[in-house]
């Protein structure tokens, strides 16, 4: 058979392009069924429809493949479900999978094969990273990415310049290896755009359905977040990426074969500078003036960010890091707003604790909050001795701070999670109305984690797919070669602040870092890039796929080195910083750039606008 063929006729099938030695590599667990599958990727028009087919050689005769992400029943392609998290399941990202992601529209013959007509067709990207395997990720107008396809013989070049005799393939500015498919008839292009709606599930509660079905649920919206950004794409035509006028539907120039040319985004870094950390703050009266107030903050959140505290002040200190006193405050103040704010707690309490059983059978609300907080209190930090063993008393007021904190704040409630971010701080205040008063704190800092919304979860995960671009390209290809592009692994880590990655006593230090909002606000996403360049040699060197990689980070929790993690995290801070061409929307990650009034009404991106004015302390040079 020859290793491709063009322009075959039957009666209402012509066969386009065909190109042999494409593989596919899909999730299945490896003892079932092959991870990667040798077939044919194909262009083909049926009754004048182009489409976009792959088909493994054991199909080789086959004119209709057609399913996607789909098995015969009782053929196996199951994923390897059998591990254990390390902690509860309902809080794995991954505990049972099944591939039910919603298809394009396609015919099922029950293979992994797809048909995918290039109406449908959103963008491909592809990509090369030190293993030598080339491969294009495509993504359809839903937003779901097929399989990776991996060219062992060669043959994308040829794919993309049969592809652009049907569509419009536009290079985007942001990333050379992505490419958005328009319609060749530009009176449909006004129809083209935001179609890939980044988690447009909308209304209902994304923690809570980890439990049901935590893989539809991860990838009903993360899948969509494929390491490219909606608001960096630009149309065709657009002024700073021009088209050739003369032949607008001219192929995009593509580096020869074999091989892809491997694109940094224009980001140079240099090496990382050395970190070292420091000894915890261990004197506090010396800080305060004759009256009580705090003389220099910013020196104490220095300290604090550089050692953390020792466990005998941590008590007061976290007092003023989470907002409960002022640091302006005096000895006298202090005093007043504890009996201000123990007055305001016991009459939140009892609104509570008044309501009759007969009350609360006909308010299902406040009824749901109890079930939640019950179950979710008799599971949290049981290992520690203020929360172990059976009517503690330490259970007793995690309850009753959480169900006050409903009382607090009506529109938020409890959230699954918040009884792990009260737990640390119930346990080092050793006080009812204190916890409860650096919870509140606490959740001002990510209170919009835990909305129905989850637009901040959305917005962190596209900010830690930024800066890891920016950080480690290969790491990136790889991750998306293996359908874990949309970083959905790191979803709990941010939403409690790697509660469930280290010890209990490890994360005392590391939150009380994180609370100095040194050296930048969104430090625990460097923390997350810190966390994965860690494993980038486990992950890219090993024959990891999706459910292996999910398996693999889920499995680092209480494995972590908390002072390494810290050095790493802020060594990938100052290296950013020390960058001379960092983009602008990395800057905004790192709080080192505030877009204008004026700028924000731009709608062009920072990426694309190839602006890159200098972090503080760095100068920008004269134009």
């Amino acid at each position: 058979m020859s290793d491709s063929r063009m322009e075959q006729h039957g009666d209402d099938y012509k066969l386009i392009f065909e190109k042999e030695g494409v593989y596919l590599h899909t999730n299945a667990k490896k003892s079932n069924q092959d991870t990667s599958i040798p077939g044919f990727i194909r262009i083909v028009e049926r009754a004048g429809v182009p489409a976009l087919e792959w088909s493994p050689l054991e199909d080789a005769g086959r004119n209709a493949p057609a399913v996607l992400y789909s098995k015969k029943d009782g053929e196996g392609g199951e994923e390897d479900t059998n591990f254990d998290p390390g902690y509860e399941p309902d809080w794995a990202v991954i505990s049972t999978v099944k591939k039910d992601r919603e298809p394009v529209p396609c015919r099922e013959t029950g293979q992994w094969s797809f048909s995918l007509p290039l109406s449908e067709l959103y963008s491909l990207r592809r990509a090369r990273f030190s293993l030598g395997r080339n491969f294009l990720v495509l993504t359809s107008r839903g937003g779901h990415p097929l399989p990776p396809l991996h060219f062992h013989r060669g043959g994308s070049r040829e794919l993309l310049r049969t592809l652009s005799r049907y569509i419009v393939l536009d290079q985007s500015p942001v990333d050379g290896r992505l490419f958005l498919a328009y319609p060749q008839d530009p009176n449909a292009l006004s129809q083209s755009f935001d179609k890939l709606h980044l988690f447009d599930d909308g209304g209902a509660d994304l923690v809570s359905r980890f439990i049901h079905d935590p893989y539809a649920t991860t990838f009903g919206g993360f899948s969509k977040v494929t390491n490219f950004f909606r608001d960096a794409l630009r149309p065709p035509d657009s002024p700073l990426h021009p088209r050739d006028t003369r032949n607008p539907s001219s192929a995009p120039q593509l580096d020869e074969e074999p091989g892809f040319e491997l694109i940094t985004c224009g980001v140079e870094l240099g090496p990382k500078p050395v970190v070292s950390r420091g000894r915890p703050l261990d004197e506090w009266d010396v800080f305060l003036d004759p009256e009580g107030r705090v003389r220099d903050p910013e020196r104490v959140k220095e300290l604090v960010f550089r050692g953390g505290i020792t466990p005998t002040l941590r008590k007061e200190v976290w007092k003023f890091l989470l907002g409960f006193y002022p640091w302006n405050s005096t000895h006298s103040q202090r005093e007043e707003i504890l009996r201000l704010k123990t007055d305001e707690y016991f009459r939140m309490k009892m609104q509570w604790k008044s309501v009759s059983e007969e009350q609360e059978m006909r308010n299902s609300l406040l009824r749901g909050y109890r079930n939640l907080i019950e179950r979710d209190v008799n599971r949290t930090d049981r290992h520690n001795t203020f929360f172990s063993g059976n009517d503690n008393p330490g259970l007793a007021l995690l309850h009753d701070v959480l169900m006050t904190y409903c009382m607090y704040n009506f529109d938020l409630g409890y959230v699954q999670g918040m009884s792990d971010l009260l737990s640390p701080l119930l346990f080092v205040t050793q006080n009812e109305v204190e916890s409860f008063w650096c919870l509140t704190g606490f959740m001002e800092m990510v209170h919009h984690n835990f909305e129905e919304s989850q637009e901040a979860m959305k917005q962190q995960l596209l900010q830690l797919s930024v800066l890891l671009k920016a950080l480690d390209p290969e790491l990136c290809d790889f991750l998306d070669s293996q359908d874990s592009g949309s970083l959905c692994f790191c979803f709990r880590w941010l939403l409690i602040w790697f509660k469930r990655e280290f010890s209990f006593e490890d994360i005392l230090i590391l939150w009380e870092v994180m609370w100095t909002r040194l050296p930048c606000p969104n430090f625990h996403l460097l923390i997350a890039c810190a966390i994965l360049q860690s494993q980038r040699g486990e992950l890219i060197g090993s024959d990891h796929d999706f459910n292996t990689i999910l398996k693999h980070i889920n499995e680092l929790t209480m494995k972590l080195d908390l002072q390494s993690t810290l050095r790493g995290a802020e060594a990938i801070y100052l290296q950013l910083l020390q960058c001379n061409d960092l983009p602008l929307k990395v800057q905004e990650v790192l709080g080192a750039y505030v877009p204008s009034s004026s700028s924000s009404d731009d709608d062009t991106p920072d990426f694309e606008r190839g602006d890159t004015r200098s972090p503080p302390g760095q100068s920008q040079g004269t134009p």
